[in-house]
């Protein structure tokens, strides 16, 4: 009898065992969700998904603190320290030349990222190179002034955008002096006031391992892959404090058009905007199927496919910006009955489209945003699978008391006011 128990529990713990084992190899596979996690001593948070079947080896290294972080008068701080990361063509064309993939920098008001791809032979250099710019806080004068020049021009040219501008003015006006009615590219003006100093301060503030997470995907041995983000990223320093994205929140808008005249445009371009959800309000899913609603909406109003609706959400409350573009002015308040009561066919075809999308999602970007946003990965997921048209209403009742922004950009003739510089 003894000997027939210890079979059984020889059998259960084999089977046991042999779960186990089935749940970590779906848990690296990266349309399966959860990764491989570790947090190094540093705080860095490592994310791991293993991928057999992959070409490359995807590596993300996103620092949680973006452009809301600049100071007043030098916005554009957080954009140049991005770029000053791989500031020469040289860094760049050594992942594509000797590694064979690729290198991106982006950077936006809530974090900046670096993704860089490489062929399987060429992870550990990717790593490498990747831990020597992340962890290296010297950002020299005469470099950061060559990045002051680079992007001074890239600002000039969006000066005659007329889409950017429109952008900026309506965001400017829903927002006011708050971080996300500043221009995250900043200004020519602000660019003028950042020096060298500046930069490193940024740099020493935001960029320590307890600020960032990396992601690595694709086609690896996870055990050397945390063995080498152990040893290139370990000695990356922490910071003495954490450094909270709260900020005073902003003013009521003003329900004056802000009007910008443009010379050499023939095109006026329209924006509304309403203060809309943070990231991680539960609520979140069912603004994103609102706005899809919103979008067809719109574009029946306005009588164009071209006209678009956008839900920009962020760590704090984000937008929905309604875009148009047309020589004539857009029909008298456009935006009258936009949040009118939700039919059951708009919020099917709505669901369909954002659970589409949704489904197209790379998980290490969703992953990434948990730990930038704090929300949890599953509720939101079933936020968008559980959502009722009674959900998307209450949003749209909630939203509808907002306040609305709006902004034109017409030809110089017709318009009075000159963009901000």
């Amino acid at each position: 009898m003894m000997k027939l128990k210890f079979v059984f529990q020889k059998l259960f713990l084999s089977f046991m065992a042999m779960m186990l084992f089935s749940a970590a190899v779906c848990a690296q596979k990266p349309g399966s969700g959860a990764p491989l996690q570790e947090k190094l001593l540093n705080g860095l948070k490592v994310l791991v998904w293993n991928d057999p079947s992959a070409g490359k080896v995807t590596v993300k290294v996103r620092v949680h603190s973006g452009s809301a972080f600049d100071p007043l008068d030098k916005e554009g701080m957080m954009k140049l320290v991005s770029e000053s990361i791989f500031p020469n063509a040289a860094t760049r064309d050594f992942f594509t030349d000797d590694l064979g993939g690729s290198l991106d920098v982006s950077s936006n008001y809530d974090y900046i990222q670096i993704t860089a791809t490489a062929k399987t032979d060429g992870f550990l250099s990717m790593l490498e190179t990747l831990a020597a710019a992340v962890t290296n806080q010297t950002i020299e004068k005469d470099a950061a002034e060559a990045l002051k020049a680079g992007h001074l021009a890239k600002l000039a040219g969006l000066e005659n955008d007329a889409s950017y501008i429109a952008d900026q003015a309506v965001a400017k006006r829903l927002f006011g002096a708050f971080p996300y009615g500043r221009r995250h590219l900043g200004t020519i003006d602000s660019v003028k006031k950042i020096d060298f100093v500046d930069l490193r301060y940024a740099k020493d503030r935001f960029f320590t391992a307890d600020n960032a997470t990396i992601a690595i995907s694709g086609n690896m041995n996870t055990g050397l892959a945390l063995r080498a983000v152990r040893r290139y990223f370990g000695s990356w320093l922490k910071s003495d404090k954490k450094i909270p994205s709260t900020f005073k929140q902003p003013d009521e808008p003003d329900t004056a058009t802000v009007e910008i005249a443009m010379p050499n445009i023939t095109v006026s371009q329209f924006r509304y905007a309403l203060r809309s959800l943070n990231r991680s309000d539960k609520d979140y899913p069912a603004s994103e199927i609102l706005s899809q609603i919103l979008d067809s909406r719109f574009k029946t109003i306005m009588n164009s496919r071209d006209s678009t609706v956008t839900n920009s959400a962020h760590i704090l409350p984000g937008a929905i910006v309604f875009r148009d573009a047309a020589s004539a002015g857009p029909k008298n308040k456009p935006l009258a009955g936009i949040f009118a009561a939700i039919t059951n066919d708009e919020f099917q075809k709505a669901r369909s489209v954002v659970l589409a999308a949704n489904s197209k999602r790379a998980i290490d970007e969703l992953w990434l945003d948990v730990d930038t946003y704090k929300f949890l990965l599953a509720d939101e997921e079933q936020g968008y699978q559980k959502a009722t048209l009674a959900d998307i209403q209450k949003v749209a009742d909630r939203l509808s008391k907002n306040t609305i922004a709006s902004a034109t950009v017409s030809p110089a003739t017709s318009a009075v006011q000159k963009p901000d510089r």
